[in-house]
């Protein structure tokens, strides 16, 4: 956690991924990486993946991109992918 701004001990440990999706991605800014989480209306409204996690640059190889139902399962499946990548996400 280099350049721990005081954040991290800020997180509630009972809350869900969502919780902690904005420190996420100021943590994967700090790596280097460009990440964006977004939400599709049309998507949600059609019962569709609404939400998306994207990343590129930085130590990732090549860019990826998580989809979910939910903000829960698209972060989830981030991380998952995050990991595979070699980022050591501290959340």
């Amino acid at each position: 956690m280099t350049g721990n701004r005081g954040r991290w001990s800020k997180i509630d440990q009972d809350g869900g991924i969502e919780d902690v999706a904005l420190l996420i991605l100021e943590w994967l800014a700090e790596q280097g990486v460009n990440a964006m989480i977004r939400v599709d209306a049309e998507r949600v409204a059609d019962k569709a993946p609404g939400w998306t996690f994207a990343a590129s640059g930085g130590p990732l190889e090549h860019g990826m991109r998580a989809d979910g139902r939910t903000v829960q399962q698209c972060m989830s499946t981030a991380l998952l992918q995050l990991r595979k990548a070699g980022l050591s996400v501290p959340f």
